[in-house]
């Protein structure tokens, strides 16, 4: 990657798309920004209005919309195309159709020569991820996805309301799928270094785990909730995405909850999944292996066999 030229080529101009380009415009957290889209006439109005927002941004980026061969050299390509999640559709339910979106994208991708990091976005994440990962070739540790970064700020924000903590100080993991088999590792969880369960024992009836089950309720069905209300989601995935795309950029080694292939951590293998990854300039450094109890262990267990499940019944024809 070139420190000198920070360059994101962003791949679907939805709600998604823009609010991560928004947000990365916002936070000047790259230098140049090209925008690919099915409908070109579109990206160019969304890098027009973009542009015309730079004197008041304080950054001094570079927008464009552009085509497959801008991916050549760019240091990190974001995928966000693909069909629109219905109200109370599931994630899994999208598959088939964005599977054949994402061949439409990946070839001409790799095809400009791309060498960098892909980061997926397009739900259901986890599969989308693992789809990119296969029809690129790549070195599974340069493709990753949202996974469950999104939930753990949402899980974090949560905790902190109940607690009356930043949420900041709040380190506790959504892991598994991005989806209704998701599921939170409360033996993990800890305000500092305080773990929440021990904080529930020793506080009487002041904090007690059915809430936390109902805040890990909540998380889950969080997307949902938003769907219903305005049709989806995007202002929050576009600032995980920024996130990771930030650490990718400045080869940070954060610790983030995306979506990685295993290869023997937790027990799984060959499967994308939600997990904390330590992520860089080279994407995942290392995925992060926590000490799940038995419980935990079994849902993460089932979590990545619904995955694996769908995954096998795609034919990607490769």
């Amino acid at each position: 990657m070139k420190a000198d030229n920070r360059k994101v080529v962003l791949i679907g101009t939805g709600m998604v798309g823009m609010s991560y380009a928004y947000a990365m415009l916002n936070q000047n957290a790259c230098d140049e920004l090209a925008l690919i889209d099915i409908n070109r006439e579109r990206a160019m109005g969304e890098a027009m209005d973009l542009n015309h927002g730079l004197a008041f941004s304080g950054a001094r980026m570079k927008i464009y919309a552009g085509d497959y061969k801008d991916c050549a050299n760019a240091d990190v390509v974001v995928i966000c195309a693909g069909v629109a999640q219905k109200p109370d559709e599931s994630r899994l339910a999208l598959l088939q159709r964005n599977a054949e979106v994402f061949r439409s994208i990946v070839d001409p991708v790799t095809e400009s020569g791309f060498n960098g990091i892909f980061l997926v976005a397009t739900n259901p994440v986890d599969i989308m991820t693992r789809v990119t990962c296969a029809l690129s070739g790549f070195n599974p540790r340069r493709v990753l996805g949202t996974g469950t970064a999104l939930d753990t700020a949402r899980l974090r924000y949560l905790l902190g309301e109940y607690f009356g903590v930043d949420p900041r100080n709040m380190h506790a993991y959504v892991m598994g799928e991005h989806g209704d088999s998701e599921f939170v590792p409360w033996s993990q969880a800890m305000i500092a270094t305080k773990p929440v369960l021990e904080l529930c024992e020793q506080s009487g009836s002041r904090y007690c785990g059915q809430e936390l089950e109902r805040i890990s309720t909540q998380v889950r069905e969080a997307a949902q909730k938003i769907i219903k209300a305005k049709n989806a989601t995007y202002y929050g995935i576009g600032m995980a995405m920024v996130r990771i795309t930030k650490a990718v950029l400045g080869d940070e080694s954060s610790v983030l909850t995306v979506s990685a292939m295993l290869r023997g951590e937790y027990g799984q293998t060959g499967v994308f999944a939600g997990v904390p990854c330590i992520v860089g300039r080279n994407g995942v450094r290392r995925v992060l292996s926590l000490s799940l109890n038995e419980e935990e262990q079994d849902k993460f267990q089932a979590s990545c066999d619904t995955l694996r499940q769908s995954y096998d019944g795609l034919k990607l024809g490769r």
